[in-house]
């Protein structure tokens, strides 16, 4: 889509739109920094290290309760502060874990349910992971295929795939993965990471496209880069609605393409997606608002870029 056109910026006045995420007004009322209840040290809403809030918000914030485990690599350049992967750290505490490059646990490569969130040359959509077909081209040649004179593999990440894809709810009892290891850095950075044997013996998944609403900006990246806590809620939201479809009352730009849930043979362990995962983007909505109110969107060069 075209980041000009009237679609685009109808969206861009409230790209948190239909999403259910809880009243951030809790954060408008933190004026000052805090300690933090691990480290003690001064920090503002939430811990960047120890991932947990300030004492002014426990027990305030909400959490999210994710159906599988999430890793998450982070570059040792990464800056803490700057990074989303806290927030998804912070709100489901369960189930995701950080982990600083080149610091990698040992995954099951045998049962294939531990996949790679990356758009390697090898990488499928995550509805294909449902279906268990094999795409008949890779990635990188339907990639290959769309790129203009000039431009070779190692310039792939400057287009991104047309959405042809057929969409079906699968109806299964069991998601097809139970792990998901996202990498969080720059997309310079990510390339060093992802090169580790250890993450390039597990299968790989690429998302569809989803403009980033990231206000940093990183120099010849295209709007479709997202950050790791908007990839996380993508990647949740493709598993879940391929699994079980969307509700009838759900109403984000971000799931209309996906059909609804109807009944189907008796699937009661079906559940339709009505927002479970969309409280992952609590701080990164306050923050896109906070950062919104100083700033004209329109001077912002990371909301100048193209989607292609």
């Amino acid at each position: 889509m075209n980041p000009k056109s009237p679609e685009a910026r109808k969206r861009e006045g409230d790209p948190f739109h239909g999403l259910v995420i809880a009243n951030i007004e809790i954060l408008d009322n933190i004026e000052s920094r805090s300690a933090c209840p691990n480290c003690g040290k001064s920090r503002m809403y939430f811990c960047y290290t120890c991932f947990v809030p300030v004492s002014q918000l426990v027990s305030r914030i909400p959490t999210c309760a994710l159906p599988i485990k999430i890793d998450i690599i982070k570059h040792r350049r990464e800056i803490d502060g700057k990074s989303t992967a806290a927030h998804a750290a912070v709100l489901a505490p369960d189930q995701v874990r950080v982990y600083t490059y080149p610091e990698i646990p040992e995954y099951d490569i045998k049962n294939g349910r531990t996949v790679l969130l990356y758009p390697g040359a090898e990488a499928v959509s995550v509805s294909s992971l449902f279906s268990g077909k094999q795409p008949s081209e890779t990635y990188s040649q339907k990639l290959l295929s769309q790129l203009p004179h000039g431009y070779n593999v190692g310039t792939l990440m400057t287009k991104t795939l047309e959405d042809v894809e057929i969409l079906d709810i699968y109806h299964v009892k069991q998601w097809p993965v139970d792990r998901v290891i996202l990498i969080d850095s720059t997309w310079n950075q990510s390339r060093g990471i992802y090169a580790d044997e250890r993450l390039q013996k597990l299968p790989k998944v690429v998302l569809k496209k989803r403009p980033s609403q990231f206000w940093r900006y990183q120099k010849g990246s295209p709007r479709w880069y997202l950050s790791t806590i908007e990839a996380l809620h993508q990647l949740l939201l493709e598993l879940h609605l391929s699994a079980w479809g969307r509700s009838e009352t759900y109403t984000s730009h971000l799931t209309l393409q996906y059909p609804i849930h109807r009944p189907h043979n008796n699937d009661s362990y079906c559940v339709p997606y009505s927002g479970q995962y969309d409280n992952l983007l609590f701080f990164f909505k306050f923050l896109h608002k906070k950062l919104h109110k100083l700033y004209d969107s329109e001077n912002l060069l990371a909301y100048k870029r193209p989607m292609t």
